[in-house]
């Protein structure tokens, strides 16, 4: 369609004034009255800024923003007059706004799959799509109110694993013709997520494809979005598929979420999102936040006339007793057995006449450094004495003292217990790719660790270590293979979340004696914030070993459980959420 005069000055940079713009839509036909437009998406609402009638009603409209919500006006064209109505108040938001012209698009070349696009359509989705935003640090969408379609509101559409049916992305999509009888007849894209956990490739490509070539069909132009400046990875995408940069502007309000936007990157913004979910629950409460060392993640809190410090989970409350009795791994067993809890065999690595005869009394082994983290050293499922040997030489690089475990088959559960009480459990699975019968097994591992990496700020990634090709090797492949489309390969037979490993939460189903024997767990090591590590059959069944425990649990894994609340519940048991 050929593009109006009001719309070549805007591609130009060259916004009109508020009064001309609704002259020209008057005069266009478009509108008839020319009401103030808002709509609503279920997080807040999108101001279409050319549907009002001037800046001090876009303005008004911005302040009247709810509490707990986000609102967003788009397509400002003076955005300095809207501005000055509240300076302290409103701010120029930074992201960039891409256009792609629908002429320019080009279909993909290759097919995913795995996986289907639909709408959300019920409240299962909804809930999983929330799920799927909180892990993200999305606001939630709370459907009830949305603007209805018929009235022009979103649609939201996900992706659905075609295995277990699991929601793995979503996407939110604006037909403007609808909307505000946008006279370009131009579409728009907001709150593309991808479940960070998910192995599939292409779930973010193939839902932006999807948008795009279903508001093709229905003879809309354009498709344009807003995405944070510094977001590489989400630019590379689209530069990909032909969007290019929109000389336009939007405006937000000054608020708790958007703060990082308007005050600029400071101490915080170097936080990993361990040391950060922390210290941003801690800001929603008014509680003052000084950052120490931003690298090791150490900050303090000040609150009431109390102050904390605070190495990521690990705290001024927990005694060094407990945090020596977490780190060393005998140690650990010896209390926990004294507590009369369930454990494997121990000891530690010795002559290699006494490490074969500990395999050969157990059959299987786990090889562990006394002091170790992040699943650093750790070899499992060892049947040889030759792999047991090579184990041990590895793990003396984190520690001298290595342990010898027997090896016990299940899941790996971890629990978040805080102030003796269960707050968060989850399963742990290993790092798997998903073949697609045209990239080698090394190729997906590398791009998985990619999406890992980008997901976690840089805090997950599959090392391409000898762990990983003795697992490879174990499976009968190695990093040149090329796997049959559809089919899924653990790579790592731990499931660290540090090598690439991924949380399934079963907080909801956790077996009462699960929750017992993890609360006798922190009281026997007198421990306030632990992560206790097991191997079960299932979640919700009594049956179970303990594996170790974690003194600087990382509460940002469990979202959306309440870590980081009830974390500072604990700190600071008087201070109350902002609203």
């Amino acid at each position: 369609m050929r593009a109006t005069a009001l719309n070549q000055r805007l591609l130009r940079g060259q916004p009109p004034s508020y009064q001309r713009l609704q002259a020209h839509l008057a005069k266009d036909g478009s509108q008839q009255a020319c009401p103030s437009l808002s709509l609503h998406c279920g997080w807040g609402r999108l101001l279409i800024g050319h549907t009002f009638a001037n800046p001090v009603d876009l303005a008004a409209e911005l302040l009247a923003e709810q509490p707990g919500e986000r609102d967003i006006a788009l397509y400002v064209a003076a955005p300095q007059q809207v501005l000055a109505q509240a300076p302290q108040q409103l701010f120029l938001d930074p992201s960039d706004t891409l256009r792609l012209r629908f002429s320019d698009y080009r279909p993909a070349r290759r097919s995913f799959r795995g996986y289907r696009i639909r709408r959300a359509q019920n409240p299962a989705d909804w809930l999983a799509i929330n799920q799927l935003y909180q892990l993200r640090g999305m606001l939630p969408v709370d459907p009830c109110k949305l603007t209805p379609r018929h009235q022009g509101g979103p649609v939201y559409w996900l992706a659905e694993d075609e295995d277990s049916g699991a929601v793995i992305g979503s996407v939110m999509g604006l037909d403007h013709l609808k909307a505000f009888h946008d006279p370009e007849h131009g579409s728009s894209l907001w709150c593309l997520a991808v479940d960070p956990r998910c192995s599939r490739p292409g779930v973010g490509e193939v839902l932006v494809r999807h948008l795009i070539e279903h508001f093709m069909s229905r003879g809309l132009s354009h498709l344009d979005l807003s995405v944070l400046h510094d977001n590489r990875q989400a630019k590379a995408l689209y530069a990909k598929l032909g969007f290019r940069d929109l000389p336009t502007f939007a405006i937000k309000r000054k608020n708790g979420f958007n703060q990082p936007l308007f005050l600029g990157p400071g101490p915080e913004a170097e936080l990993n999102p361990y040391a950060r979910i922390i210290v941003d629950e801690a800001h929603r409460r008014g509680i003052e936040v000084q950052v120490e060392d931003a690298e090791a993640g150490l900050f303090s809190l000040s609150h009431g006339g109390r102050r904390i410090r605070c190495r990521e989970s690990l705290c001024d409350l927990t005694s060094a007793v407990s945090m020596t009795l977490c780190q060393d791994k005998r140690l650990t067993h010896r209390t926990l057995a004294r507590a009369g809890l369930q454990q494997p065999e121990q000891r530690l690595a010795g002559s290699s006449e006494a490490n074969a005869a500990f395999l050969a009394a157990h059959g299987s082994l786990v090889v562990k450094p006394v002091d170790g983290e992040q699943g650093q050293g750790v070899a499992v499922d060892l049947r040889s004495t030759a792999a047991v040997e090579q184990a041990i030489a590895r793990a003396r690089q984190f520690d001298s003292r290595v342990l010898l475990e027997s090896y016990h088959r299940g899941q790996d559960l971890r629990i978040v217990v805080i102030g003796f009480e269960v707050v968060a459990a989850a399963i742990r699975h290993p790092a798997e790719v998903i073949g697609d019968g045209l990239h080698s097994i090394g190729a997906l591992i590398e791009a998985q660790s990619r999406r890992r990496q980008a997901a976690t700020g840089g805090e997950s990634r599959i090392p391409l270590d000898a762990e990983t090709q003795r697992t490879l090797h174990d499976a009968g492949y190695d990093y040149d293979s090329v796997l049959p489309a559809g089919t899924r390969l653990a790579v790592r037979k731990t499931a660290n979340l540090h090598t690439g490993g991924s949380l399934e939460d079963v907080t909801a189903v956790l077996h009462p004696q699960l929750r017992e024997a993890a609360i006798k767990a922190a009281r026997a090591l007198d421990i306030p914030v632990v992560g206790l590590d097991l191997l079960v059959p299932a979640a919700d069944r009594p049956e179970h070993v303990f594996i170790e425990a974690n003194e600087r649990v990382g509460l940002a894994n469990h979202e959306p459980q309440p870590t980081a609340e009830r974390f500072i519940d604990l700190l600071f048991p008087l201070s109350q959420a902002a609203g």
